[in-house]
């Protein structure tokens, strides 16, 4: 019996620390997600639109500007349309602020780049950052908006500022809009989505969870950034007045490490339902 037990315990150990192993090596095991968004509300005219989605790169101690560098290659390869960043660009030192967005600067997609900050841009230095993204072609959509154009039609996209360091003004994306326009907004926190109270927005994207980093086989995780606990972790989440898609983002903070909760590149594809028929 007491074989058994000893048998039982080192099988155990065993798993755990080929747990262990493999947690210090998801962070690198990238995942391309690929996500339809069909609505009645996108025009014709973005039928098929290309937009890929990053965000929590967390370039520091535990993400080198080669991993960012080879980030940026991943998605140029992928031939976006358009390029959203959800914010979290760097982790614990404002020193890594500058190399990240002399990296990012090499994305590259015809109809724009648009971001908006994190919690960590915000404590590290949001004067540096702003200024790093404007001299990396990237257009700031902390609480502001614009109309994108497209054959005699249009969509919107706008933002709002970090939920835990910022203020957030949604008038920008929602002042000039019908419910029949398509709109899109970033928010670096998913908790946002309930201080949605119209239809006005048809998407939001999201990043801020990790997707719980680490995970019991991402099912439930007790450590995540939420106040809804896992609700809005990660994937699809459709709302009461919106569709939320929530990213694991691509970096980590704390400790190098994830467990069933891979770093993602999101992919969007727009589908008229116009254009589909």
């Amino acid at each position: 019996m007491l074989k058994k037990i000893i048998k039982i315990f080192a099988s155990l150990i065993i798993l755990l620390l080929l747990a262990i192993c493999y947690s210090f090596l998801e962070p690198y095991w990238l995942e391309i997600k690929n996500i339809d968004i069909t609505d009645e509300d996108i025009p014709e005219a973005f039928h098929e639109l290309k937009i890929v989605f990053v965000t929590d790169i967390h370039h520091g101690p535990f993400c080198s500007r080669g991993r960012v560098k080879k980030l940026v290659n991943t998605v140029n390869k992928l031939k976006p349309d358009m390029i959203f960043l959800g914010g979290d660009y760097v982790y614990r030192d404002n020193k890594y602020i500058k190399p990240v967005f002399e990296e990012l600067k090499d994305l590259y997609a015809p109809e724009g780049k648009f971001g908006v900050l994190g919690n960590h841009d915000h404590w590290q230095s949001k004067s540096l950052t702003l200024q790093s993204m404007k001299d990396a072609g990237i257009t700031d959509l902390d609480n502001s908006a614009m109309w994108i154009n497209r054959k005699g039609e249009k969509i919107k996209i706008g933002g709002v500022g970090d939920l835990m360091t910022d203020t957030q003004d949604l008038k920008p994306t929602v002042k000039d809009v019908k419910e029949k326009d398509f709109v899109i907004l970033l928010s670096h926190s998913p908790d946002y989505v309930e201080e949605l109270d119209n239809y006005k927005i048809d998407l939001m994207l999201s990043g801020h969870t990790h997707g719980g980093q680490i995970t019991f086989f991402g099912l439930w995780t007790p450590f995540i950034p939420s106040k809804y606990g896992d609700r809005y972790r990660t994937g699809i989440i459709n709302t009461k007045y919106t569709q939320l898609i929530v990213s694991n983002g691509t970096g980590t903070v704390i400790k190098p490490v994830r467990f069933c909760a891979r770093p993602q590149i999101l992919v969007l594809y727009m589908r008229s339902v116009k254009g589909e028929e």
